[in-house]
């Protein structure tokens, strides 16, 4: 397994899922599969997988989830479509624990993911791997085959994912989206709270409460139109049916009750109301009215400084800004002399180099002419290339024979041969000569068949000069030792 390890690359993001199975840690080959791992962590992010459950599993082979209808067939990629597959040479199906993602054909990825189970080489180039199981949470996912499973590759028992939390996010740009589902949620939630109806029967004295609701309900459906109080519904002595009117004379108000016969507190209650306002009116007279302060005329003389203030740094302001687009101007200006200089300058060496490059273009097309009309006088085949060759070959003796003879008699004239004086320089090494130094055969010195002698004078003597050099000895060192020995 080292050597397997060894052959993925690094990854750079993690993400929990918080299953009924246990925690699974997921690290995401982001640069390897941007898509597929942006879509991944947005998803997770807007809490898509929240409550999905793992619908299909295969024994040894995959977990696969992420479909929120829980049947294989739904799910949506962030990007409105299905993205395209990303295969890497590094990231093969070559063990369990890998997370991929499921599709139902090429370039057609959207939110269903998996994970293996075991090797899965017939997966290779067909599916996305982004991402691996990490740590000891592995074993939580091998949990997930443990379990009933029917005929159709669905289990009987399904683990859900809880929650997702994003530990490493490589994305800092992902916006999330206002999640669908969760609105529908919502939606539904609220419509069930609001189509609630009360259950008099939990309570002990359940049938009276009934008796009084149809009473109020009755009651409100007949005086509808009219606004009525508590006053007129419930039959209380001490609550006065009558309206209060309120008139305002001079500096108090006063209050006419209609009262019914017998209210006596409802008198006391009206002069204790009509005191109070008394007292709010008299409070309030005292309260004077300030009058506004007339402006002075150095306010006035201030505005005018004021603005002559204004006035003088809008000026100073316009100058400035004409004087920067005068150096703007003067720079356009010099950028658009240097730019025609400069083409001008590149204008000239092209010219140039061209003029150059066709130099050497005629003088290669003149002696591509020159060689491709020779081989065309060259037959092809049968009697005329032979006769071709044997003309060649005469030609070659005479120019043979002829710089031999310039070589013998340099006066003799040559313009009797075919050869001209150029070709007579040209081809001067034809002339010449191949030359040895005169030397007797030597032979190699053998022991075996060479005499005692010539072993001993040649090879065993100290006083060769091959033993001196093997010994070490030379002209120098004998010298030496001479002289120390005096």
């Amino acid at each position: 397994m080292s050597n397997i390890y060894i052959q993925e690359p690094p990854t750079s993001g993690k993400i929990l899922l918080k299953t009924t199975a246990g925690d699974i840690d997921i690290e995401l080959w982001s640069r390897e599969a941007p898509l597929a791992c942006r879509n991944f962590i947005q998803l997770c992010m807007e809490g898509y997988y929240n409550g999905t459950i793992f619908h299909r599993v295969v024994k040894g082979f995959i977990a696969q989830g992420g479909d929120p209808h829980g049947d294989g067939t739904g799910g949506e990629s962030i990007y409105g479509k299905p993205f395209k597959d990303e295969f890497h040479t590094r990231l093969r199906f070559c063990r369990r624990g890998l997370v991929a993602m499921a599709n139902s054909g090429r370039d057609d990825n959207a939110s269903q993911f998996f994970f293996t189970l075991g090797e899965a080489q017939e997966l290779q180039n067909k599916h996305t791997i982004f991402g691996k199981v990490g740590g000891d949470t592995i074993y939580n996912v091998l949990k997930m085959e443990d379990g009933d499973i029917d005929a159709n590759e669905r289990p009987v028992y399904p683990y859900k994912i809880i929650k997702t939390e994003i530990l490493l996010n490589p994305f800092d740009d992902i916006v999330p989206r206002k999640s669908t589902r969760t609105e529908k949620d919502g939606e539904k939630r609220k419509s069930k709270k609001e189509k609630g109806v009360k259950n008099f029967g939990l309570l002990s004295f359940g049938e009276e409460a009934e008796e009084d609701e149809t009473e109020t309900n009755d009651f409100v459906q007949k005086n509808a139109a009219k606004s009525k109080s508590v006053h007129d519904i419930i039959d209380d002595p001490k609550l006065s049916k009558e309206a209060v009117h309120i008139e305002k004379k001079g500096d108090y108000i006063e209050e006419r009750h209609v009262q019914s016969d017998g209210d006596a507190n409802v008198v006391e209650k009206t002069d204790r109301v009509r005191d109070k306002l008394k007292k709010r009116l008299d409070k309030g007279e005292k309260r004077k009215i300030e009058p506004e302060p007339k402006k002075d005329d150095s306010n006035s003389d201030s505005d005018e400084y004021t603005n002559e203030l204004e006035r003088a740094r809008k000026l100073k302001r316009q100058k400035k800004a004409d004087e920067i687009r005068n150096e703007i101007k003067a720079l356009k200006k010099e950028y658009k002399t240097e730019k025609m200089s400069r083409e001008v300058k590149e204008e000239k060496t092209e010219t140039k180099e061209k003029e150059h490059d066709n130099e050497m273009v005629e003088e290669y097309l003149s002696e591509q002419r020159k060689y491709g009309n020779l081989k065309k006088e060259v037959p092809k085949k049968g009697a005329e290339r032979e006769a071709y060759t044997l003309k060649l070959l005469s030609k070659f003796k005479t120019k043979l024979n002829s710089i031999k003879s310039a070589k013998d008699d340099d006066e003799e004239d040559t313009s009797k041969n075919d050869v001209d004086d150029e070709e007579l320089n040209t081809d001067k090494w034809m002339s010449h000569t191949l030359k040895f130094d005169e030397m007797g055969s030597i032979l190699a010195k053998d022991a075996a068949t060479k005499k005692d002698d010539w072993y001993a004078d040649d090879i065993a003597n100290p006083q060769n000069p091959i033993n001196k050099r093997k010994r070490g000895e030379d002209g120098r060192r004998d010298k030496d030792r001479h002289r120390h020995r005096r």
